[in-house]
């Protein structure tokens, strides 16, 4: 029993973990966000400067994993547990990575006057964002309802990337002194799309942690 307490101790030190990386993530995504609504340069590279955290906490949730799966010797529904933690904080990285572009982004457009204002686009990354908070209530909470929800707002970020690189294209067209400036932000539209994908990934590894069978929300 001590044993098996031990094990399901160490698990939920992972899960806290995991949800640890989650917030440290969303907390990015919303500094680069201002960060390019404000052209804030110093808050942009504050952004670039904390990604390290983030990378040595999906390293340790690694770790632990590893442990758990070499001493523990998990099965079925812990087993699962496991594998989800390491997915989970993996797409947890990689929109924090975005989250890096974007203020990469931001730095290189510098201070130059938008093209146009944003409006849309903080307006799709803040759509992505709760995206992100959502999958980690779902992940907390292991529940396979508020998973499933994510594919419509997922749905909700394609719809408006699409309406806002076709406006980004047509402005190409009309102010070719400011290409440069459309090309990083085609790309912020990008991370930001590629954002609300990893938070959908995110719910499918719920389905999957809860139920033991895959389910592709994004099919």
């Amino acid at each position: 029993m001590v044993v098996r307490e031990s094990f399901q101790l160490q698990l939920e030190e992972m899960k806290k973990a995991v949800i640890g990386i989650s917030k440290l993530t969303e907390e990015a995504l919303l500094q680069s966000v201002e960060a390019l609504k404000n052209q804030d340069l110093d808050k942009a590279l504050e952004v670039i400067e904390n990604d390290s955290r983030i990378n040595a906490l999906e390293d340790e949730i690694n770790d632990m994993a590893i442990l758990l799966i070499a001493k523990q010797a998990p099965v079925a529904s812990d087993l699962r547990r496991v594998i989800a933690a390491i997915k989970i904080s993996s797409d947890m990285e990689r929109m924090a990575d975005f989250a890096v572009n974007i203020a990469k982004s931001t730095i290189r457009i510098g201070k130059q006057e938008f093209v146009k204002p944003l409006e849309e686009l903080p307006k799709m990354a803040y759509l992505a964002i709760e995206m992100l908070t959502a999958a980690t209530k779902a992940y907390e909470e292991e529940e396979v309802g508020r998973a499933k929800e994510l594919a419509d707002m997922d749905d909700d970020v394609d719809e408006t990337y699409g309406k806002i690189i076709k406006e980004l294209l047509e402005l190409m067209a009309k102010n070719p002194d400011h290409l440069s400036q459309i090309n990083q932000l085609l790309f912020v539209c990008r991370y930001i799309e590629r954002t609300a994908d990893h938070a959908t990934n995110i719910a499918e590894h719920i389905i999957f942690l809860v139920n033991g069978k895959r389910h592709g929300l994004n099919d």
